[in-house]
C-alpha cells in the first residue's frame, strides 16, 4: 500500500511538473511570437531605410552639379545679350568678336544640352506657375487671358526639374466685368 501511495504521489507530483512545463513551453512560444514579430518588424524597418537611403543618392547622383549649372545660366545668358548686338557689318571688328561669342555660345549650349539641361518654353503658353514667374502683365485683346506675351528671362529644367522659372509678362484682359 505504501507503494501505491508513493506512485500516486509521484504521479500527482508529475502530473503538477508537466502542467507546469506545459505552462512554461507555452509562455516561452508567446515570448517567441511576440520576438519574431518584433524582428520581423525591424527588418521591414530596415528595408525602408535601405531604400529611402538608395532614392536619396540616386537623387543626388541625379542632380549633382545643379548649383554649378544655376551659376553657369549666367554665362549664358551673357552671351545671348552680345550676340543680340549683331550687325549687318560682316567685316568690321566688333563682328568678328561676335561671330566668335556665338561659336563659344553654341558650344556651351550643347555642353549644357548633353548634360540634360533644357530651356523652358513660354512665349504664347498658358502661364504655368510651377514653371514660371509673372513679373509684368499686360492688356492685349488680341490674345487669350493667362497667355505668356513676352519671356523676360528664359528658365530652365535640369533633369526635368525646374532650376530657373521663365520671367514672363502675362496677357491679362481687363473686361468691362474686371475693371
Amino acid at each position: 500500500m505504501e507503494e501505491n501511495n508513493e506512485e500516486k504521489i509521484n504521479e500527482k507530483h508529475s502530473k503538477k511538473e508537466h502542467k507546469k512545463s506545459n505552462e512554461e513551453v507555452e509562455k516561452l512560444k508567446s515570448e517567441n511570437a511576440i520576438l519574431n514579430e518584433k524582428l520581423l518588424r525591424v527588418m521591414a524597418e530596415m528595408q525602408n531605410i535601405k531604400k529611402r537611403y538608395e532614392e536619396e543618392i540616386a537623387r543626388i547622383y541625379r542632380y549633382d552639379g545643379e548649383a554649378f549649372i544655376k551659376k553657369s545660366l549666367v554665362i549664358l545668358d551673357n552671351f545671348e545679350r552680345a550676340i543680340k548686338m549683331d550687325d549687318d557689318n560682316l567685316e568690321d571688328e566688333v563682328s568678328k568678336f561676335l561671330n566668335g561669342f556665338k561659336l563659344i555660345y553654341n558650344d556651351f549650349k550643347k555642353i549644357l544640352d548633353d548634360a540634360n539641361v533644357k530651356e523652358i518654353e513660354a512665349l504664347d503658353k498658358i502661364f504655368d506657375p510651377t514653371k514660371m514667374e509673372a513679373v509684368l502683365t499686360e492688356n492685349n485683346e488680341e490674345k487669350e487671358n493667362g497667355v505668356v506675351t513676352c519671356v523676360m528671362q528664359k528658365g530652365y529644367t535640369y533633369n526635368d526639374k525646374v532650376i530657373r522659372p521663365v520671367m514672363v509678362k502675362v496677357n491679362e484682359r481687363k473686361d468691362e466685368n474686371n475693371e
